[in-house]
């Protein structure tokens, strides 16, 4: 007899836990599809301000968010160009706040002129109005054959070989990272770097970029330390295996 009646209380408080839990999702969407929401809150957000992003899904007056469900807020911030991904939470008190993880700006890349971001996923994306200045590095002179437009994937040799590039110079020195400007791929010709307070720029080449760093980094440290040598020339040369060159620019090819 005891055993069956705990047997109808365990039943009856599951089935109370599952009207319950049901009540909260029932409530929510009601509160959501109502247009009940009177606040919406943004976080994660570091390339643009809050206010650009509620602008772009049409959402900076609170008007516009009668009927707006969860599901179609979060649709909306997806659709951005700089965001990778959205949460929405229902917070009370008619307040949503939605989490943005928005997407790895690598470099920015020149096509035609023009200038672009490009992401880690190698995504051409729009330079907007009131985009935060970003400490990353120039692309400059790719070789593209075809069209680009913005949204879409390049991953050309040329491209994979700059983001390779970058990543050694994070991984050796990231001084050397940050004091990154430009990687002029020359459209297919060896790679030229130029880096911020530094007078020559340095002939890469292609290939070994991670051991080509490495030397470079040596030239760094020999600055850091006094060594004037860098100052007093006009090149560094690394395309050749297990040498540096530093000397007087000469005729090398190079020239655009």
């Amino acid at each position: 007899m005891n055993e069956n009646k705990s047997k109808l209380l365990g039943t009856l408080l599951f089935v109370v836990l599952i009207s319950f839990l049901f009540y909260l999702i029932f409530f929510t969407n009601k509160k959501t599809s109502k247009g009940e929401i009177k606040m919406i809150k943004i976080s994660g957000n570091n390339l643009l301000p809050s206010i650009d992003y509620l602008k772009f899904t049409k959402l900076e007056n609170n008007s516009s968010y009668e009927k707006l469900t969860l599901a179609a807020l979060r649709s909306k911030f997806e659709k951005h160009p700089y965001v990778e991904k959205a949460d929405v939470a229902y917070e009370g008190n008619n307040e949503v706040e939605v989490y943005i993880k928005e997407k790895k700006i690598e470099a920015v890349i020149i096509i035609d002129g023009e200038p672009h971001f490009i992401s880690e996923d190698f995504q051409i994306l729009p330079m907007l109005p009131d985009i935060k200045m970003l400490d990353v590095p120039v692309i400059s002179n790719p070789e593209i054959s075809n069209k680009i437009s913005s949204l879409s994937y390049i991953r050309t040799d040329d491209i994979v070989e700059a983001f390779k590039i970058i990543d050694a110079a994070k991984m050796v020195n990231m001084n050397i990272y940050k004091k990154l400007s430009e990687i002029n791929l020359r459209n297919g010709g060896d790679i030229i770097l130029t880096f911020s307070g530094i007078k020559p720029p340095v002939f890469f080449g292609k290939g070994e970029d991670a051991k080509k760093m490495v030397y470079l980094n040596i030239i760094w440290n020999g600055m850091a330390h006094g060594n004037n040598l860098v100052d007093n020339s006009e090149y560094i040369d690394l395309r050749f295996s297990s040498e540096i060159f530093v000397g007087t620019l000469v005729k090398t090819g190079l020239s655009e």
